[in-house]
């Protein structure tokens, strides 16, 4: 591909629109991590973009050739456009196919450890916790509401690759995730709903993390709506110290992961097979 043809456009426009990349149910990733963990865990992908004219290391040519996914080479300097930041032409860009907003993704175990994150605003908040949820053992993520989007690049590239990785799902509203809760209450699984707020009558060292839970992390700005105050059974508070009025969502979401790892046990490294 030479020419800013409407297939080139396409691709571009999966970069800034939403609504494109969600007619299309595509978005671009960037990155060898990201994408050696997409083939990896048999993310689906729809067309790998490499530079014409340019040779490539031996991990571009080994994963066009073993993946299986259909390549198109692209001039450098287009190629160069669409992966944004790079300083240089990307080796390669995978187009992917957006993943399955169904809850059961999750699982329906005892040992369920989820995340709810409450109308976020920032895709790199949303990608920072999808990496913290996957290094701590959660079976996965919710972003419920009018909220930033989980395929936007920013949020992608946050997630280092565990976007391939940890099922996370969008919802509309918390009344989906209640749904979905009381389904696997009524089949004998004791899930709690436990909200993060300042505060909360708990410190979070003191809440039992251990049995199956979702955490509930609330907007970066007005913390957890009404709807999810309701919904809770618990809320619990982080002590913090300093002039930090608060934490950062991202962060304060990873400290709850991080103490329920710690309460469970924490999980084995993923393996590098």
């Amino acid at each position: 591909m030479s020419a800013r043809n409407a297939q080139f456009q396409t691709w571009q426009a999966l970069l800034a629109n939403r609504n494109k990349r969600q007619k299309l149910g595509e978005f671009l990733i960037h990155g060898v991590r990201p994408i050696s963990l997409a083939v990896r865990y048999g993310w689906p992908l729809h067309r790998l973009l490499h530079p014409s004219g340019t040779r490539l290391s031996s991990w571009a040519e080994d994963l066009i050739r073993d993946s299986g996914v259909p390549a198109t080479a692209v001039d450098p300097e287009l190629l160069h456009e669409l992966g944004e930041r790079e300083s240089a032409p990307p080796e390669l860009i995978a187009v992917g196919a957006l993943g399955s907003d169904d809850l059961a993704r999750l699982g329906r175990d005892r040992d369920l450890l989820a995340v709810a994150f409450d109308r976020p605003s920032s895709p790199g908040n949303i990608g920072t916790l999808i990496r913290s949820a996957d290094a701590f053992g959660a079976s996965g993520l919710i972003v419920t509401g009018h909220a930033a989007d989980v395929y936007d690049p920013k949020a992608v590239r946050a997630s280092t690759g565990s976007l391939f990785r940890l099922p996370v799902v969008r919802v509309p509203s918390p009344a989906d995730v209640l749904a979905w809760a009381e389904g696997l209450r009524a089949e004998g699984v004791p899930l709690r709903i436990v909200g993060t707020d300042e505060h909360g009558t708990t410190p979070v060292t003191g809440c039992d993390l251990t049995g199956p839970v979702l955490l509930v992390v609330g907007n970066e700005t007005t913390g957890m709506s009404t709807r999810w105050r309701e919904i809770c059974d618990e809320t619990v508070s982080i002590p913090i110290g300093g002039a930090a009025s608060s934490l950062n969502a991202a962060s304060a979401g990873t400290l709850m992961l991080y103490e329920a790892a710690r309460q469970r046990g924490f999980p084995a490294a993923a393996s590098e097979d």
